[in-house]
């Protein structure tokens, strides 16, 4: 771990659950921030779900546009396992990092390395014993995806929505500078998801995702079906009503949860 300082938020002063740290990294050469959400838990051993945002996005804006700890909490009261449900920023860099090893900043091992190391460090009711889930959506989604198969062995299972899928999404979003920084060194970091599933083919942990069918970016998801189908990559995959928008993420993000769920069950 990378971590050169951490500090955290007191319990004291935050709503209920929720916690703030604020990590100095050497991958990112600066300070980020994560939000938490039921990591003061008395249990032990919890599984892990780190979630990933989008472009323009930052930290706070899975509970605060996408009330998702609304949704854990409902979805709690229904018999959902508990989780501690991690939020990071993708790092700051313009519109979006792409969660990708650049040449000014590593965004990769941001998630991999010192995001999830920190948490299990900082808070009792995780350890390294817990499972990590990855989820994200739009360029969270494409970052869920990549990196969890990239490094299967440090991911339990994997769900995503409405999911960037290459580099050339990214235009849909993004300004061209910016998406020339994620483009940098593609052979080092192999932009498209599908070079990443198959090269780990055989250790990929459970996969689910999901696009809505006015989605801009609906065309690349079937896309991205037809390859794992087509590589023989076990997956599961949906094609839901709706469009790029946070009414759509708070809705199915219900889905991420419950897949989780059902993979931690089966687990032990």
């Amino acid at each position: 771990m990378t971590v050169m300082r951490v500090e955290p938020s007191s319990s004291h002063y935050m709503p209920d659950a929720v916690d703030y740290i604020t990590i100095e990294s050497s991958f990112l050469k600066r300070r980020a921030d994560v939000s938490l959400y039921g990591a003061n838990s008395t249990s032990s051993d919890l599984p892990i779900i780190v979630l990933l945002h989008g472009v323009y996005g930052n930290h706070w804006v899975w509970m605060g546009l996408g009330g998702v700890d609304k949704v854990y909490r409902r979805l709690r009261e229904q018999g959902l396992q508990e989780f501690v449900l991690v939020m990071p920023s993708d790092g700051g860099l313009m519109q979006g990092s792409g969660y990708l090893p650049l040449d000014e900043a590593d965004y990769e091992k941001w998630i991999v390395d010192d995001v999830i190391s920190c948490v299990k460090e900082h808070y009792d009711c995780v350890s390294d014993q817990s499972p990590v889930y990855l989820s994200g959506l739009s360029m969270g989604g494409y970052g869920a995806l990549r990196l969890g198969a990239k490094y299967p062995d440090k991911i339990a299972a994997i769900s995503a929505h409405s999911s960037i899928t290459k580099l050339d999404d990214f235009s849909f979003f993004i300004n061209e500078e910016n998406h020339q920084q994620l483009r940098g060194n593609h052979d080092e970091h192999k932009g498209d998801l599908i070079s990443w599933l198959v090269q780990n083919k055989e250790q990929l942990p459970p996969i689910r995702f999901d696009c809505g069918q006015s989605d801009e970016l609906y065309k690349s998801h079937c896309e991205l079906e037809k390859a794992m189908i087509a590589n023989g990559i076990s997956h599961e995959c949906e094609h839901l009503s709706g469009g790029h928008a946070w009414e759509y993420w708070h809705e199915n993000v219900a889905r991420s949860f419950w897949f989780f769920h059902r993979h931690f069950h089966q687990s032990i």
